[in-house]
Formats: structure tokens, C-alpha cells, sequence
């Protein structure tokens, strides 16, 4: 798959945008701030529904403006594919394939990319909802129609806590099981669904990981990743949100099926009843759980160096890409590398152009030409004031 055309209207800084793209190796060069990363922000928006800088869509939208539209013209088995976004300061956002409309998270199903950035440090250093959220979008990129069943969760998880905080609010308790128990089901259902998917996925993503870390660092740290459960955890309700899980990892818990997830699910939510009720939250679930990954046998988190970091969350990107080529529909993803290089040894820059050199399509941005190697700058495309500059020989217009 790739990316033929882009169009952008009042997208950041852009009043409008035409960027045409070629196979191979794209690269978007500009000084700091001038909108290329804005470029392909836009595109990993249609593939994940989501900005890998900012939580919120209206930032997204020119300043003054109502709107934001995003199209692209896709190539894939020589089909071409129109797809659209509107998004919106107010309402909800609309979408649309080939001018017929859509639901906006059914865009995955149409467009794959994976993409790298500086902020993806996090994904190794920062908190367990980064780690969820990439193992999320790397399932709904599989298999599209997750993307549903993950929203049916957050729904039962926000249900249920409003039950919860009522209950407490109004000392019901007793009188609140019997609907409680309604919601249980539903979270077991679909909560159960999407941990036995996290944990094929992982056990898929480990020797790619390990692959794409040696090609990446050019020497062997034994990265691994493991999964940690909110509903294996010794005590789940003792932890806040966002804190790391004291559970046992998914090869020592060795739950195989759906049916042992939803059997360990149920006796967990027993087990934390009273803490639910008394913090008025859903204390287990795949919202809580996360991934730990480790080098040399420790913690990548606090004891992996900054090179180290940085070459482990590279790989787990390159690990998402291998595994989408071979198994999603769409074949390869579009690989994005924004401002990658510029934190990256010669050698380490190197070895990962060697690593994106086959795929089908890559866009790259740099503030510095120089940085990234001449074999991913055959198509360079200059950035100035939200303006794309016209190479010597074409006009503006």
C-alpha cells in the first residue's frame, strides 16, 4: 500500500496542502516548526484515529476554523482508494471511502502506517496506557474489527464505574449487585476478548522484536516482552491507574485460551468486589493491564540507557511493520519516521535505513538534510511557513 496523493485544508498549519508522493523513500525537509511533521501526522491520523503528539482532535484544526479535512489517495494491488476525514472543533467527525460515508473508526480498515517518532521513547520510559494504546492500534490494523470491540469495552468500563460511584454515593450496595453483575458480563465478554488478542499479538511481536533490535543496535541484548495482568496481579486494587502491575507475567500465568482468561477474569473481579466498591472503579481488566519489556534479562524501564531506549522502541515499531506486511490486507504498511535521525549514531542510521529500505513506501521528515542517509532522500520535498516549496523548475500553482 501506499500513499499517492495528500490534501490537506485547514489541517495545523496548513490553509491548504497538495503532496504528491512516490514509492520508496519520501523525505520531508524543514526547519523547526515549518509544518512537515504536520504532514504526516495527518496521515497517521487515518490509520490509528489518533495524533502521536497531542490527545485531543481540536488541536488538530487551523486556529479561527470550524474544520479540519484530510484526504488521500491510496494505491494498493494497482486499486485506487479515495479516503476522506472531517474533523471537527464541534460534533462528532465524519468520514468517507471513495465519497460514500463511513464510520471514522472504520478508516483502519483502508489505510495502514506505522509510524515512529521521538515521543515513542515513552512507549519504553513512560506509562502503561502508551503501551496499551500501541498494542490496540497494532490489533485493530490486523484485524480491523476490533476496533469495535475495544470501543464496546470503554463503554461497559465507563458504565460500570458510573454504577459504582452510585452505589457508594447512596449506600446501596446489596441493592446494586444484581445489576453490577449484568456489567460484569459484559466486561468479562468483551474485556476477555481483547487480552486473549494482546497476548497472541505479543507472543507474535517477540521474535520480530528481537530481530529488529539487533538489526537496529548491531548487537544482541536479549530484548523480551511479557505481558502483566490485572487479573493475575496479587492486588490489583492497591494500585492507581497508571502505576505498573506487581502481576505475574502471561508465560508463568500460561493462560492459553479464551476460556481460562474468562475464568481468571471472574474469580479477579471476586476478589477485588469490596476494593471496587469502596474506590468506586473498576480495579481489573485489559484498561489496567501492561507490557513489560526487558534487555539483559532487567527492566528496559530505568535501566536500559538512552541508546538502548531508543533502539528498543525503534524495534518495536519495525516489529509492527514486519508483522502488518504479512498479515494484514492491505500488505505493507506506509513506514513514517518522523524526526528520527537526527537522535541516531551513523551507524545506527545506517543500519535502520538498510532496515525501511524495502518497504513499499516510507516518508521521512528531518530539519537537517544531512542527517539521514542519501538512499532515503531520492524524493525530498522542502517545508517552508506551512508552504510547499516548488522544486527549481515548477511553479506554485
Amino acid at each position: 500500500m501506499l500513499v499517492s496523493h495528500l490534501s490537506l485544508v485547514d489541517f495545523r498549519n496548513y490553509k491548504t496542502a497538495e503532496v504528491p508522493l512516490k514509492p520508496g523513500p519520501n523525505l520531508f525537509v524543514g526547519l523547526n516548526g515549518q509544518g512537515k511533521t504536520n504532514l504526516i501526522e495527518a496521515l497517521g491520523y487515518l490509520s490509528t484515529l489518533g495524533s502521536h503528539r497531542v490527545s485531543v482532535d481540536h488541536a488538530l484544526i487551523r486556529a479561527g476554523e470550524a474544520a479540519a479535512i484530510v484526504r488521500a489517495r491510496l494505491t494498493h494491488n494497482e486499486r485506487e482508494i479515495l479516503v476522506e476525514l472531517q474533523i471537527n472543533r464541534v460534533g462528532a467527525n465524519r468520514a468517507q471511502v471513495n465519497r460514500s460515508v463511513i464510520k471514522p473508526r472504520e478508516l483502519p480498515r483502508y489505510f495502514s502506517s506505522v509510524l515512529f517518532a521521538p515521543e515513542d521513547l515513552a512507549l519504553i520510559r513512560g506509562e502503561p496506557s502508551g503501551r496499551r494504546r500501541f498494542l490496540d492500534q497494532l490489533l485493530v490494523a490486523r484485524t480491523p474489527r476490533l476496533a469495535g470491540v475495544l470501543a464496546d469495552y470503554d463503554r461497559v468500563v465507563k458504565q460500570r464505574n458510573t454504577l459504582l460511584k452510585s452505589a457508594r454515593a447512596q449506600g446501596l450496595r446489596g441493592a446494586s449487585i444484581s445489576t453490577l453483575d449484568i456489567w460484569d458480563e459484559r466486561l468479562v465478554a468483551f474485556g476477555s476478548e481483547i487480552i486473549a488478542e494482546r497476548l497472541a499479538l505479543v507472543a507474535r511481536l517477540k521474535p520480530l522484536v528481537a530481530s529488529s533490535y539487533l538489526d537496529i543496535a548491531g548487537a544482541d541484548h536479549s530484548p523480551t516482552m511479557s505481558s502483566s495482568l490485572s487479573i493475575t496481579a496479587a492486588n490489583p486494587g492497591a494500585l492507581d491507574s497508571e502505576q505498573e502491575l506487581a502481576g505475574a507475567d502471561t508465560d508463568r500465568v500460561s493462560l492459553q485460551d479464551r476460556e481460562q482468561v474468562e475464568g481468571q477474569f471472574r474469580d479477579a473481579l471476586v476478589r477485588v468486589r469490596r476494593q471496587e466498591f469502596d474506590r468506586a472503579l473498576s480495579l481489573v481488566g485489559p484498561h489496567r493491564d501492561d507490557v513489560i519489556f526487558e534487555l539483559n534479562s532487567l527492566p528496559a524501564k530505568g535501566y536500559a540507557s538512552h541508546g538502548e531506549s531508543w533502539s528498543y522502541a525503534l524495534s518495536l515499531k519495525l516489529a509492527a511493520a514486519a508483522l502488518l506486511r504479512v498479515e494484514s490486507p492491505g500488505g505493507d504498511p506506509v513506514v513514517i519516521l518522523d524526526d528520527v535521525f537526527a537522535e541516531l549514531d551513523a551507524g545506527r542510521r545506517e543500519r535502520l535505513a538498510l532496515a525501511v529500505a524495502d518497504y513499499e513506501q516510507v516518508l521521512i521528515t528531518a530539519a537537517v538534510e544531512g542527517d539521514v542517509p542519501p538512499a532515503l532522500a531520492a524524493n525530498t520535498v522542502r517545508i517552508s511557513r506551512g508552504t510547499i516549496v516548488p522544486k527549481e523548475g515548477e511553479s506554485d500553482g
